[in-house]
């Protein structure tokens, strides 16, 4: 596109997104990377919470999460998930939407032996978005975790990674009178060349 700006420099918005986040981490006082997710229950009722974005791959964007929790339960119904990035510090934000895939192989086995490992005893402790009686009931449950497991917990076999292959990544930002930058990428198929356009703000 020939009318922007430096802010949107090149035509892989992967990179873009890379280049933005990497802004971000010298600005951001807190987690950079959080993401608040989006997702649909099977009444197609919307679900939204943050979680930390974990990657950003040459064609996807990674998070990782208990497999039985809420989201993950959601993501698999429709394999669809949609989040955006938003930076105040910075006045910019990145929305995406796309299809999902599980990312349970090596990739997720590093980062889990990566994580603290009370991180690591709390992904065996906790059953995520199950009702819990009190925080003695889980600190228990940690407790017989790190008993049984040690110190070198393998990966659960349900927690891990899931990938959101966009179809859709939209860049904002902020301009001066609410006339704001905004440049969308989209695709029908995964393997679709993209199609950009500026967006009234």
């Amino acid at each position: 596109m020939s009318d922007r700006d430096g802010h949107f420099a090149g035509d892989d918005p992967f990179a873009i997104a890379r280049a933005w986040l990497a802004e971000a981490e010298k600005t951001e006082p807190n987690d950079p990377n959080a993401i608040a997710l989006a997702t649909v229950d099977a009444q197609g009722l919307p679900n939204v919470r943050m979680v930390l974005l974990k990657e950003i791959e040459p064609d996807a964007f990674l998070f990782y999460t208990n497999y039985e929790s809420v989201k993950a339960g959601e993501i698999t119904l429709t394999n669809k998930a949609a989040f955006v990035l938003h930076w105040k510090s910075l006045r910019r934000q990145i929305r995406v939407r796309g299809v999902t895939e599980k990312e349970e192989g090596e990739k997720a086995d590093a980062y889990y032996a990566s994580r603290a490992l009370q991180s690591r005893l709390g992904a065996w402790a906790s059953r995520q978005s199950r009702p819990l009686a009190s925080r003695r009931e889980l600190m228990a449950e940690v407790a017989l975790v790190t008993a049984r497991r040690g110190v070198s917990p393998q990966r659960p076999p349900f927690w891990g990674g899931f990938r959101l292959r966009p179809l859709e990544i939209e860049f904002w930002a902020d301009g001066a009178f609410r006339l704001h930058d905004r440049f969308r990428w989209c695709r029908d198929t995964l393997d679709a060349e993209w199609k950009i356009a500026r967006l009234y703000p």
